[in-house]
C-alpha cells in the first residue's frame, strides 16, 4: 500500500551505488540502437568525420557534467534540471524548464514504447513466423516497466544492468571480430581528423545526431535522493557514463570504418540498404547467428530504454508534487519499495492511453509515432540541458562554494556554449530527425519555448495566489541538504 509521505521526503531508500546509477542512465542512452540506427545515418548524412563528432558531443557534454556533479551536491533533488534553473536563475526558469524537461521525457518514453512494437513485430515474423501487432508488443512493455517502475529503484538497476551488458557485449564482440580479420582497405583514422568533423561540411548532421545518442545521462542527479553518499557516487557515475560513451561510440563507429573500408562505409551508407550496415557486418565477420542475436538485443534495448526514462519520469512528477506544482497524491510513495508509485502508475497509465489512440489511428508506429516523437523529445531535452548549464554558471558566479573556477564556471558555461549552438543545428535540421516535412516541424518544437516561458507565468500566478507555495519552491532542497525537514511542510496525504 502507498505511504503518506511527507513533501519533503526522498523518493527512496539510499539504495544506488555509482554502478547502479550509471547503469540506469547507460541504459537511457541505448548504445545498441545508436550504434545500428545513427551510425549508418552519421556516415550517410554528415561523412567519414562520425567518429569523431562523437567525440565532440561526448567533450561538450563532459564539460557541462563539471558543474553539474557539483551542484549536486548543493541541490539534492530528484527533478534535477527544475531544482538547477530554480537556484541559479529563478522560480520562473525553474518552473519552465521542468515542463520542458518532463514534456520530453514523455514523448520520448512513447517514441520507444513505439520502437519497441515495431521492432517486436519484426522480431516475432523473422524468427517464428507469428504475426503479432505492433501495439501489442508496445503495451505488454508499457505494462511491463510500469510494473519495474513501482518496484524498488535497485530492481530495475539489476534489470537494466543485464541487458546493457547483453548489449555492449555483442558489438565488442563484433569488434574484436573486425580488428582480428581486417576489413577490405588499409585501417585508417580519417573519422578522427578534425578536417572531416569539423570541416567536411556535414557538422550539423553530426552534432544533431551526437548530442541525440547521450540522451539521459543527465539521469545521474535524478537519482541523487537514492544514491549511496550522492557527494561521490553521482560525480563518479556522470563522468563514467559521459566518458565512457564517448569512447564506447567512437570506438564502434570507426570500427565499421574498418570493416567496410573508409570508401566502402559511405558507399554503404548511401545506398538504399543503409539501415541494415550494422546487421550486415555481424553477419559477414561473426556469422548469421549474430544478426538474430542483434535483432533481440535491438528490442531490450529499447525496452531498457523505456525503463530508464519512465523511472526519470515519475521522479520529475514526484519531485513537482512535493514542490505543490503538481497534485500531492503524486508524493505517495510505496509503503515497502519506497518508490513513487502513483507517479509511476500515472505516467504508465498515460503511455498506455498514447498507445491505444495510436493503435487505432496509424498503422505504421516507425513512421507515424515513433521518429517524430522521439525529435520532439530531443530537441526539447537539449534545450533543457543548455539552460541548466546556463543556471549552474549562474548559481555558482555568487558563490562558488569552494569549487574551482574551471569546475564551476568555465567548463559550464562552454558545455552551454556548445550546447546552445547543438540546439540551434537540432531546430534548423529538424527534418533529419523527425522524417517530417514542412510546418508539421514547427508545431513539434514549439511547445519548448512555449513551456519555458508559461512557467514564469505560472510563477507570477503562483504568487498572486498562493503566496506561502511560491516562497517554498526550492527551500526543501536546502533543508533536505542540512539534514532537516521543511517546517512548513507536513505529512500529506494522497
Amino acid at each position: 500500500m502507498p505511504s503518506n509521505a511527507p513533501a519533503s521526503q526522498s523518493a527512496g531508500r539510499r539504495r544506488l551505488g555509482a554502478w547502479g546509477i550509471a547503469f540506469l542512465v547507460i541504459s537511457a542512452a541505448a548504445p545498441l540502437t545508436v550504434v545500428v540506427s545513427a551510425a549508418p545515418m552519421d556516415f550517410r548524412l554528415g561523412g567519414i568525420g562520425a567518429p569523431g563528432a562523437m567525440l565532440l558531443c561526448g567533450a561538450v557534454l563532459l564539460l557541462f557534467a563539471f558543474g553539474f556533479t557539483a551542484m549536486t551536491s548543493h541541490v539534492p533533488n530528484a527533478g534535477a534540471f527544475y531544482a538547477y534553473a530554480r537556484h541559479g536563475l529563478g522560480r520562473g526558469a525553474g518552473v519552465g524548464l521542468s515542463l520542458v524537461t518532463l514534456f520530453s521525457y514523455v514523448f520520448l518514453n512513447l517514441a520507444f514504447y513505439a520502437f519497441i512494437g515495431f521492432f517486436g513485430s519484426l522480431l516475432f515474423e523473422n524468427l517464428w513466423g507469428l504475426s503479432v501487432p505492433w501495439w501489442l508488443c508496445a503495451l505488454v512493455a508499457a505494462v511491463g516497466v510500469g510494473a519495474l517502475g513501482a518496484r524498488q529503484v535497485d530492481v530495475g538497476a539489476k534489470v537494466l544492468a543485464v541487458l546493457v551488458t547483453a548489449e555492449v557485449a555483442i558489438l565488442l564482440v563484433l569488434a574484436v571480430a573486425v580488428l582480428a580479420q581486417g576489413g577490405p582497405e588499409p585501417v585508417s583514422g580519417a573519422g578522427f581528423a578534425p578536417s572531416h568533423v569539423l570541416f567536411g561540411g556535414g557538422l550539423a548532421a553530426l552534432l544533431v545526431i551526437g548530442f541525440g545518442a547521450y540522451l539521459g545521462f543527465e539521469g545521474t542527479a535524478i537519482y541523487a535522493e537514492e544514491a549511496k553518499d550522492p557527494d561521490r557516487t553521482v560525480p563518479k557515475a556522470t563522468y563514467a557514463v559521459v566518458a565512457g560513451l564517448a569512447v564506447f561510440y567512437a570506438f564502434t563507429f570507426w570500427m565499421l570504418t574498418v570493416a567496410f573500408g573508409v570508401d566502402g562505409v559511405l558507399a554503404f551508407a548511401l545506398g538504399d540498404g543503409f539501415a541494415d550496415m550494422v546487421p550486415v557486418a555481424a553477419t559477414n565477420y561473426l556469422g548469421a547467428w549474430a544478426g538474430d542475436v542483434i535483432s533481440v538485443l535491438i528490442v531490450t534495448s529499447f525496452l531498457a530504454c523505456a525503463l530508464s526514462f519512465h523511472n526519470a519520469s515519475t521522479r520529475y512528477v514526484f519531485s513537482l508534487a512535493r514542490e505543490g506544482l503538481l497534485p500531492r497524491r503524486f508524493t505517495r510513495l510505496g509503503a515497502t519499495t519506497q518508490a513513487p508509485v502513483t507517479a509511476s502508475l500515472a505516467i504508465s497509465v498515460l503511455a498506455c492511453a498514447a498507445l491505444v489512440v495510436a493503435a487505432l489511428t496509424i498503422s505504421d508506429p516507425y513512421l507515424g509515432l515513433a521518429l517524430w516523437s522521439y525529435a520532439t523529445g530531443v530537441q526539447g531535452l537539449v534545450f533543457s540541458q543548455a539552460v541548466a548549464a546556463i543556471a549552474v554558471v549562474a548559481y555558482f558566479a555568487r558563490n562558488r562554494r569552494g569549487h574551482s573556477v574551471w569546475r564551476v564556471l568555465v567548463a559550464p558555461a562552454l558545455g552551454a556554449l556548445g550546447l546552445g549552438i547543438g540546439f540551434v543545428l537540432i531546430v534548423r535540421n529538424f527534418e533529419m530527425t523527425s522524417g517530417m516535412q514542412g510546418w508539421v516541424n514547427a508545431l513539434m518544437i514549439l511547445p519548448t519555448p512555449i513551456l519555458f516561458l508559461a512557467g514564469f507565468a505560472v510563477s507570477a500566478v503562483l504568487r498572486r495566489t498562493r503566496p506561502q507555495t511560491w516562497k517554498e519552491l526550492g527551500r526543501a532542497d536546502e533543508e533536505r541538504q542540512a539534514g532537516g525537514q521543511p517546517a512548513a511542510q507536513a505529512a500529506l496525504r494522497g
